[in-house]
C-alpha cells in the first residue's frame, strides 16, 4: 500500500491547515488509521486515530483542535488543524497499521511560526 500526503506548509500561530493522505489501495477495509508527527529530536507521536466504524481518538495535546476524518470514495485520510501553536510544527505522517506490516507515508511538513 501506498500512502500519499500532502497539505503542510507554513502557517501562523492561530492559523489552520488540512492535511491529507490518499492510499493506492481501499481504505475501507482496513481497522484504522492515523497521523503521527516527529519534531526535530523527538519521538513520533500518535495525533489523530480513526477506526473503521469512524471512532476517533486524539491525545490531550491536540484534543478540541485537531479533527481525523476520512473520505472513503476517495480513499483518503484527512487531518484538519485549528488553532495551530508553534509546537505543533513536526513533520506529519499518516499510518496504515495491518496485521502485516505498518504503512508509511513519506511525511509533510507544518511550520507554526510567526
Amino acid at each position: 500500500v501506498q500512502l500519499q500526503a500532502s497539505g503542510g506548509g507554513l502557517v501562523q500561530p492561530g492559523g489552520s491547515l488540512t492535511l491529507s493522505c490518499t492510499a493506492s489501495r481501499k481504505i475501507s477495509s482496513f481497522v484504522s488509521m492515523g497521523w503521527y508527527r516527529q519534531a526535530p529530536g523527538k519521538q513520533r507521536e500518535l495525533v489523530a486515530r480513526i477506526t473503521s466504524g469512524s471512532i476517533t481518538n486524539y491525545p490531550d495535546s491536540v484534543k478540541g483542535r485537531f479533527t481525523i476524518s476520512k473520505d472513503i470514495a476517495k480513499n483518503t485520510l484527512y487531518l484538519q488543524m485549528n488553532s495551530l501553536k508553534p509546537e505543533d510544527t513536526a513533520v506529519y505522517y499518516c499510518n496504515l497499521p495491518t496485521v502485516a506490516m505498518d504503512y508509511w507515508g513519506k511525511g509533510t511538513q507544518v511550520t507554526v511560526s510567526s
